[in-house]
């Protein structure tokens, strides 16, 4: 997959693009079902065209750069994370447009100009309520209009489920409240959070369930503090396992305040002390809480694995 950077004005100029485009547009944050969706309808135009296809997103969230959001916009899915996945999904270039406050005040006809006919797009695939140009003042019907026949457009109409439009923010708040069945179902997929294995305190060690400690890369969201069905990517090859997000009260004062992901794999024995792995949640199974000893807390971590186990034998 090709992955070209452009940034307005100073970069465009060096695009002189032969190739000819079938364009997904969006933000594409968590690439759920979707924006699955867009991307596809596009690639099946590039097939029918006979030209490549291609998605364009934005860098950094456009919140970032204009405010005027209430709540902290966080990334489900961070560049590089974004960049993988749709290239498991078979696009042949991605465009990553550097979303700056230059960038912001193009006309909805400048836009077009340059970041489409003269990028060769031959036809743009876009969301219902995909709006572009500033102020947002560019819509999909707009585009059609403003097309002249130089390019075509398809406008994917609202995905929803059985409650409501599958979207970016429906799965910020499951992820907010540790729901990563609904997460899983939303995206299509499982969340995942890679990162790397650390030295912790060893202390699942002494009690019988040693855990790898991951810490997360930048910019990657943490679900809800809690206990969790996963499976870990370790060395090409995934296992089940326990996970438990938070801030271990059972040993840890409660004004220290370091979150710690901790993950017991299950039938695993092996020292991975610096490997890359990516944790991918699949079920809450309770909330993070403070025991009245050890024992407790290992009688408990027992339960937490069968209920795990159980749960990914129903899942086979």
């Amino acid at each position: 997959m090709n992955v070209i950077h452009l940034k307005y004005p100073h970069q465009l100029a060096q695009q002189n693009e032969k190739q000819a485009y079938s364009l997904a547009i969006g933000f594409f944050d968590g690439v759920h079902k979707g924006h699955q969706a867009v991307i596809e309808a596009a690639k099946q135009k590039a097939q029918l065209l006979n030209i490549k296809s291609a998605v364009m997103t934005f860098d950094p969230h456009p919140s970032i750069v204009l405010g005027g959001r209430n709540e902290k916009v966080f990334y489900i899915t961070p560049l590089a994370q974004k960049l993988d996945t749709l290239q498991k999904l078979g696009v042949d270039t991605v465009f990553v447009v550097n979303f700056t406050s230059d960038f912001a005040k193009l006309t909805p006809e400048q836009f077009i100009e340059y970041f489409l006919i003269d990028l060769n797009v031959q036809h743009v695939t876009a969301g219902f309520d995909f709006s572009f140009g500033a102020f947002g003042k560019g819509n999909m019907e707009l585009l059609a209009q403003l097309s002249n026949g130089q390019f075509g457009v398809t406008i994917i109409e609202k995905q929803k489920d059985d409650e409501e439009k599958i979207s970016s923010t429906r799965i910020r708040k499951a992820l907010q409240d540790g729901e990563m069945e609904q997460v899983r179902t939303l995206m299509g997929r499982a969340f995942e959070v890679p990162g790397i294995v650390v030295h912790g305190d060893k202390r699942g060690r002494t009690m019988g369930f040693p855990t790898a400690n991951v810490q997360a890369m930048e910019g990657c969201y943490i679900p809800a503090t809690g206990v969790y069905a996963v499976k870990i990517l370790v060395q090409n090859k995934w296992y089940d396992g326990v996970c438990n997000v938070g801030y271990k009260p059972t040993f840890k004062n409660p004004d220290e305040k370091k979150l710690s992901i901790e993950v017991h794999i299950l039938n695993f024995d092996k020292n991975i002390y610096g490997e890359e792995v990516v944790v991918g949640w699949y079920k809450r199974i309770r909330s993070e809480r403070k025991f009245n000893g050890i024992e407790a807390l290992i009688e408990q971590i027992e339960l937490d694995k069968e209920q795990a186990i159980a749960y990914f034998e129903q899942l086979r």
